[in-house]
């Protein structure tokens, strides 16, 4: 995947950034290296490769500590909603922001 300076563009225009042509070139110079990053490690094959649960763990045997996953605080949606101008089955109603 490459992308064009119109993709930039309209990436820039959809943040709300106001980029400078130099400032657009290098940033889709940027962006491409990255794209061409990613591709080269999907192109790695990695069948029959368990992953692993902390980059360490292939160097040396590791405990991780990990703790139970339960909830330790207490639920104040209630309390916290109560300043919210619009809310509907506990979550904020917000205004459509996406084009």
């Amino acid at each position: 995947m490459s992308l064009t300076s119109s993709d930039i563009s309209r990436i820039a225009n959809l943040a709300r950034l106001g980029l400078k042509p130099v400032e657009s070139e290098r940033l889709l110079a940027e962006m491409n290296g990255f794209f061409e990053i990613v591709e080269k490690m999907r192109a790695v094959d990695t069948q029959g490769i368990e992953p692993l649960a902390h980059p360490v763990s292939i160097l040396s045997d590791i405990a991780l500590r990990l703790r139970d996953d339960r909830a330790t605080e207490p639920n104040h949606r209630e309390a916290n909603q109560r300043s919210a101008p619009a809310v509907e089955r506990g979550l904020y109603l917000v205004p459509k922001v996406i084009e």
